[in-house]
């Protein structure tokens, strides 16, 4: 029993229309976020970045695939890995129908991680995904757009992500936020040992690389850095909780609960 508090419909009515203006609220203030989005200036890229995909080698420009706009997701996936970060899977899982509207609209969805090509499309098959994957293995794509730190820059805190700067390791995890700290009991593993675990790595390792989606444009064959988001940021993107926040017990989250789809119900 949840204890909850208990009530006719007219009190659920009442209360739901009261919850309604402040739903009304936000979406209009959502609208006036996503104009201010569209209104930053546009930084362009004169850095030639080479990428591995299906299709052989491509440019960032190439990447477009003859739209004008092109979304990219930061998919954490480093070459020492050896399966995808399970938070970045789960948000994954939405991507397939996603990107077939988007590229129907002008922008182009592709997920870059720094693992060779093979690994991530062994893995894409792995997770029954189709959408586009390429490889910026050995190129500074990731370091420069904040989603890849060196070994060297953790140990002496030169990290900046999410726009702010990072301690050094190993002062804190991370990856944990302050609720994810408090998920951790004593004589447990840490949160992001548990999930570097799960993508077959040591925590130093596995937070080297980080989740992120960036925006971009091509104008008069020029491509232009738009937009990027990092950590909660990302969460609007996470089908998954959007559903979670609309359930009678919203996340409802003491642990990492998160599995690869294809992961659930194992022993």
């Amino acid at each position: 029993m949840t204890g909850h508090l208990k009530g006719n419909r007219r009190d659920w009515l009442a209360a739901r229309l009261d919850l309604l203006e402040a739903e009304k609220e936000l979406t209009r203030r959502g609208d006036e976020l996503a104009q201010r989005r569209r209104e930053l200036p546009w930084v362009r890229i004169d850095k030639d970045y080479v990428f591995e995909t299906e299709q052989g080698r491509a440019s960032l420009p190439d990447l477009f695939r003859g739209r004008s706009q092109l979304l990219i997701y930061h998919f954490m996936f480093g070459p020492d890995y050896t399966a995808g970060c399970p938070s970045c899977s789960s948000i994954a899982d939405g991507f397939n129908g996603v990107a077939t509207h988007l590229a129907s609209h002008d922008v182009m969805l592709w997920a870059v991680s720094r693992a060779p090509l093979a690994k991530l499309l062994a893995y894409r098959q792995r997770m029954g995904w189709s959408f586009p994957w390429a490889s910026s293995f050995g190129g500074d794509f990731n370091a420069d757009f904040n989603v890849f730190f060196t070994e060297q820059q953790q140990k002496s805190g030169d990290i900046e992500y999410n726009y702010r700067r990072a301690a050094p390791a190993p002062a804190q995890e991370p990856l944990a936020g302050k609720t994810a700290r408090e998920w951790q009991r004593p004589g447990e593993q840490g949160l992001v040992a548990q999930v570097a675990a799960m993508a077959g790595t040591d925590v130093a390792t596995f937070t080297r690389e980080r989740p992120g989606v960036s925006a971009f444009a091509i104008e008069d064959g020029a491509v232009y850095h738009t937009y990027s988001a990092y950590a909660r940021g990302l969460d609007g993107l996470w089908g998954m909780y959007q559903w979670l926040d609309r359930a009678p017990l919203g996340r409802n989250e003491n642990s990492y609960w998160l599995r690869r789809h294809d992961e659930y119900g194992r022993q």
